[in-house]
């Protein structure tokens, strides 16, 4: 079952990540590999600041969110949050997500849905919204407890905004 609602606008300071990225589009997605890739070793990650799994889109290198299409190649990474840069597992990097205002939605329902949660942000809320969108990274949160195949699961998207 596939519902969104609009949460909050949050001020968040920045997070500091480890985890690790691959370059995809929406056309090429390749989420569930890194996933498969990320979760067996999420563990060795000694400094984790809780346990919510970060999902993070950096459209930095493609000129920002501005000019996305399906096509447009981006930065995806699977990571949680860590307190400080020691420790950092082999063939896992650091990541210092960018703060600032972000709106948050709550995505219910499994990922083959998200595209509608997406649609809603971008086609309805953000033009009715005092907020424009902020040329940082987009991110959800996932948190414990959150799975795949869970029909109501429910995740927090985390959308970079700023005042009109």
């Amino acid at each position: 079952m596939h519902k969104v609602e609009f949460s909050r606008v949050s001020l968040q300071s920045g997070k500091l990540l480890v985890g690790m990225a691959a370059k995809m589009s929406v056309a090429s997605d390749a989420t569930p590999s890194l996933w498969q890739r990320f979760m067996p070793r999420r563990k060795e990650i000694l400094n984790a600041v809780g346990e919510a799994l970060y999902s993070v889109q950096d459209f930095s290198e493609s000129g920002g969110f501005a000019s996305f299409t399906p096509e447009i190649v981006f930065e995806k990474w699977t990571a949680v949050e860590v307190a400080n840069r020691n420790g950092v597992p082999n063939e896992m990097q650091l990541y210092a997500l960018r703060g600032g205002h972000f709106a948050v939605f709550d995505h219910y329902g499994p990922p083959s849905e998200f595209p509608k949660t997406l649609n809603f942000i971008f086609s309805q809320w953000l033009l009715q919204s005092e907020w424009q969108l902020d040329d940082r990274e987009h991110f959800e949160m996932l948190l414990p407890g959150w799975r795949a195949d869970d029909l109501n699961a429910r995740e927090e998207v985390w959308i970079p905004v700023k005042k009109l």
